[in-house]
């Protein structure tokens, strides 16, 4: 029994789907005019274990993750670079698909564009309008009217009047109260536009995910995920909307992943410590960042520090030694490791006790090892690989994992010339010569490890 906590409730409940056997899943993509950060990482990953975890558990799981691709920024963006918005949105794309492939994020089954959705937007907006929800303002905006709403705060359990006593209105603006929120915006001199009942403009950020989440997944779907950011007012204005144009309930399930630290403070530009996600992976190997993410709790806050990403290397490392030098065994039953880690992670996705368990099993690999079980050793490995590829992790060969060229100094066959300098040298009694060879390449963070069957390196 999978049980998730449901921000709606603020309390873990049951999960059981619409339709035994299926879940829909949409989920906040990126707006696409700069490169994705790492809290943007924090969110594809979770998602990506969840959607992961869910299959493994025998669901058809339909994953909807949209992309914004029409926006005040990406016009900003755009004219501050001399480029048409559609050459910005997609080079920002296939970049965010480069980043995504190397954390190893799996792609949804659907990525709808906003700007491929206007149809469905206009006609979300009329029904809005017909029913009494929404107005066309005299500057040609269409705005939704929040108090024709009565749940209205929810998700975020905020009360209407405390945010309409709190609000700011500039003179010009045309809405009936501070509150309402812009479902259709008209179009500036020479700014791209479509053509509406209310004039040329373009959508409202808040309606393009209510217009391809229904379309995509049906006036109700099972859960309904993003980053901590979007709760209000992105996700309490997508349920308002949303359920006043379909008249029936909008998301069972609300998940939200936590917020990302840098160095224990906020993560931002002013404060210089953003991070886009290739520069990161400039650094570090992807597959460390990956298990960096995964290793604390989806809703947990997370700080990114060298600290922490030099210790998740060394863990990670960690279990691919276990596996260093054997071939899994195959078709190896299922075993109390497989029970333990589902039930971490049928407890909200408790990635943290999931990570604890394969390195339980990594402990048991190491303790046949040394006790010449070679044959149980390689079953384990089995269950280790397993379990591992749920999370998106351990699928590589242990030795690609441990050879991979991270930029420095010395490549592949730099290290493997040295080390056979080094063999010669030994061979020669030259032992002096040897460890001069060795103490080179640690200083440049190789690691050799001797043994019978010859030298081993790894990148330290």
């Amino acid at each position: 029994m999978i049980r998730i906590y449901n921000t709606l409730s603020q309390q873990k409940e049951e999960f059981k789907p619409i339709e035994p056997g299926k879940v829909r899943m949409y989920v906040c993509g990126m707006t696409v005019y700069d490169y994705c950060h790492l809290g943007h990482a924090r969110v594809l990953v979770a998602f990506d274990v969840i959607t992961r975890y869910l299959r493994h558990c025998g669901y058809d799981v339909h994953y909807v993750r949209n992309i914004t691709d029409i926006d005040d920024k990406i016009l900003r963006r755009a004219d501050e670079n001399g480029e048409v918005y559609t050459d910005l949105t997609g080079r920002m794309i296939q970049a965010m698909h480069e980043d995504e492939a190397r954390l190893g994020v799996l792609s949804p089954n659907e990525e709808p564009r906003a700007t491929a959705y206007i149809d469905e937007i206009i006609a979300m907006i009329r029904r809005l309008i017909s029913g009494g929800h929404a107005y066309a303002a005299d500057n040609g905006d269409v705005y939704f009217a929040v108090d024709s709403f009565a749940d209205y705060g929810k998700l975020s359990k905020k009360k209407l009047e405390d945010l309409v006593a709190g609000a700011r209105v500039d003179v010009q603006e045309a809405k009936r109260s501070p509150a309402d929120f812009a479902l259709w915006k008209a179009a500036k001199p020479g700014e791209v536009s479509w053509p509406s009942p209310w004039g040329e403009g373009r959508p409202g950020w808040h309606i393009e995910c209510s217009a391809m989440s229904t379309r995509c997944l049906g006036d109700t779907f099972d859960i309904h995920g993003g980053g901590p950011d979007l709760l209000f007012p992105h996700h309490e204005n997508e349920i308002a909307q949303s359920e006043c144009a379909t008249g029936h309930k909008f998301v069972n399930v609300w998940m939200h992943a936590g917020a990302i630290r840098v160095n224990k403070e906020k993560m931002s530009k002013s404060l210089g410590n953003f991070f886009t996600i290739r520069e990161i992976l400039e650094n570090y190997p992807a597959e460390v960042v990956r298990y960096f993410l995964v290793s604390s709790h989806y809703r947990s806050q997370v700080d990114y520090s060298e600290d922490n990403l030099v210790e998740a290397g060394r863990t990670l490392t960690r279990l691919y030694h276990a596996l260093r030098g054997l071939v899994p065994a195959k078709n190896v039953a299922e075993t109390d490791y497989d029970r333990r880690f589902a039930d971490a992670m049928d407890d909200d996705f408790n990635t943290a006790g999931a990570i604890a368990v394969l390195h339980a099993v990594a402990n048991e690999i190491n303790q046949h090892r040394r006790d010449g079980r070679d044959a149980e050793a390689r079953e384990s490995a089995a269950v280790l690989v397993r379990l591992g590829k749920v999370l998106g992790l351990l699928q590589q060969d242990p030795e690609a994992y441990f050879q991979a060229d991270t930029g420095g100094e010395l490549t592949a066959e730099d290290i493997e010339a040295l080390i056979q300098a080094r063999a010669e040298a030994r061979k020669n009694r030259d032992f002096a010569e040897g460890d001069r060879i060795r103490d080179e390449l640690a200083a440049k963070g190789i690691i050799l490890d001797d043994s019978r069957e010859g030298t081993t390196w790894r990148r330290g």
